[in-house]
């Protein structure tokens, strides 16, 4: 009596642990399940007369699902299908919409055949088989998780699929159509997220068909029957309390089961009847509103034939009084043509008024602007004959800073060496400011000449430092004027390097005589 006990108390541990786990790992591959992955199933076209071996594998929910089918196709009974499964979990592990599994035969076209039920079996996983027959010849078989067993089309949750590795008992490879596609466990061919929950909450021990019973009554009511198909909707509620009430009674399972299967019909039918009486509704419901808007129509169609008819008699009143401005228009006709004439003689005379005013003031400002000519050239006649005058002060003054000589240019002053620090430097010598101060006072004192600083040096070192020795002398000299009060825009400064020497570059002296700075000076007439 004690060891019996003891094996039963530990086979129930061994049941609870496996049950235990069994619902760990459907939950962790129901996490892994969420997402999509592209997937294409094959669609097989079967041979006549001949027996398919045709393996299959599970999807992402339950990867550790697999099956195989024997597959014949006949002239006398179609595509026969003998398919066994094995590692199925119980559908209600997927989502509490789910009562049962269904097979499914897929076209590429689209076309869909609910092959029958796969029964659960067991209370955790199980294995089961079917037996079916099929129209179709080409197609790929897969089986989905429902609600009930009558549904019309697959669901997402795609539990199994055929591969595409079939033969024929004979070794015959088998011709194969990849168009079958849907994506991860979300079907391409069904997008209703009408499914309800079950409202039960210990399903393992509820049978199937009193789940998909409550699922097909949900679905019924979902659909409107509670409206358009109440004695079906209420035949299918009867059908189910009855199979409830029997299962709960004790009575046998086949009992159970054929009152739930007539109540998932009567369900099923109060479904369509109320998605046939609803239409019919909608149809009647549009027909209303079309009559309505035809008799909106009519209605406006009269307002508007009154409207016509006001019109016709306004037309005609405006006709009669076209008539009479008709005559108007003949006696204003002539009198119009009369001051037309006059118009045109007044338009042409005012045309060679103001042609002769416009000769006038172009004469006008021809007789301007050859005045102001003049008076421009005599304005720069006198300025050229008083810098002219007072062209030899200036020559002399400048000469106290260097030698001074004209050419083409104008008045060129040549600076010596001894006004920067040394043979190299962009520094002023210590004395050269005083005079740098009263050279500047020079050019302010005479604003009417332009002035060029052009600094030369001799060849010892590179062109490019012997160009930035020049250029930085030059501009040194530019700003030490600026800065006594000659403006920027009459200066320029440029570093000239070893470019154009005076004396060839062979002795000291030639090389100081080419170190030199060239200011000159050309007037702005």
């Amino acid at each position: 009596m004690d060891i019996s006990l003891g094996e039963n108390m530990h086979k129930s541990k061994v049941f609870i642990i496996y049950g235990i786990l069994t619902f760990i790992l459907a939950a962790a591959l129901s996490v892994f399940s969420q997402a999509d992955i592209p997937r294409k199933t094959t669609a097989l076209t079967y041979p006549l007369d001949e027996t398919v071996v045709v393996n299959f594998r599970g999807t992402t929910r339950f990867p550790r699902m697999k099956g195989d089918a024997r597959i014949k196709r006949t002239k006398r009974n179609g595509t026969e299908i003998e398919l066994s499964v094995q590692k199925m979990p119980r559908p209600f592990e997927l989502g509490a919409g789910y009562a049962t599994y269904v097979l499914w035969a897929v076209s590429p076209t689209g076309e869909v055949d609910n092959l029958g039920e796969i029964k659960r079996r067991g209370f955790f996983e199980f294995d089961s088989k079917i037996s079916v027959t099929t129209p179709l010849q080409t197609f790929a078989l897969i089986i989905t998780a429902e609600p009930h067993f009558l549904v019309k089309r697959p669901s997402q949750a795609i539990m199994l699929e055929n591969l595409d590795d079939a033969y024929t008992m004979n070794g015959k490879t088998v011709a194969t159509t990849p168009s079958v596609n849907y994506f991860g466990n979300q079907s391409d061919y069904f997008k209703d997220s009408r499914t309800p929950e079950i409202a039960e909450i210990d399903y393992s021990k509820t049978p199937s068909t009193i789940l998909q019973g409550k699922q097909a009554v949900a679905l019924a009511r979902f659909a409107g029957a509670d409206r358009d198909a109440v004695d079906e909707l209420n035949q299918a509620d009867s059908l189910l309390n009855d199979a409830e009430a029997a299962w709960k009674a004790g009575r046998s399972e086949e009992s159970v089961d054929l009152t739930a299967r007539q109540a998932i019909s009567e369900a099923v039918k109060a479904e369509e009847t109320a998605a046939i009486r609803k239409t019919a509704r909608d149809k009647r419901n549009e027909q209303i509103r079309n009559d309505a808007a035809i008799r909106r129509a009519e209605d406006k169609a009269t307002d508007l034939q009154g409207q016509i008819d006001q019109l016709r008699q306004q037309l005609a009143d405006e006709t009669k009084n076209r008539e009479l401005s008709e005559r108007d228009v003949a006696n204003y006709s002539d009198q119009i043509k009369v001051l037309r004439k006059e118009n045109a003689d007044l338009r042409d005379e005012l045309t060679r008024t103001k042609l002769d005013a416009e000769n006038a003031k172009n004469r006008l400002a021809a007789i301007d602007a050859e005045n102001k000519t003049i008076k421009q050239q005599q304005d720069r006649d006198t300025r050229a004959a008083q810098l002219a005058a007072n062209e030899p002060a200036l020559i002399a003054n400048l000469k106290r800073f260097g030698t001074v000589t004209k050419n083409e240019r104008g008045i060129v002053l040549t600076l010596p060496e001894s006004f920067f620090a040394g043979a190299r430097s962009t520094g002023f010598a210590p004395n050269a400011d005083a005079k740098m101060t009263s050279l500047a006072d020079i050019f302010v004192n005479n604003p009417d000449y332009n002035i060029v600083i052009e600094a030369h040096t001799d060849n010892n070192g590179t062109p490019g430092d012997l160009q930035a020795l020049t250029q930085q002398r030059a501009q040194a000299i530019a700003d030490r004027i600026a800065s006594i009060g000659v403006a920027q825009n009459r200066m320029q400064a440029s570093g000239m390097g070893a470019a154009l020497p005076v004396a060839p570059n062979t002795t000291a002296a030639n090389k100081a005589k080419n170190r030199r700075v060239q200011i000159i000076l050309s007037p702005t007439l």
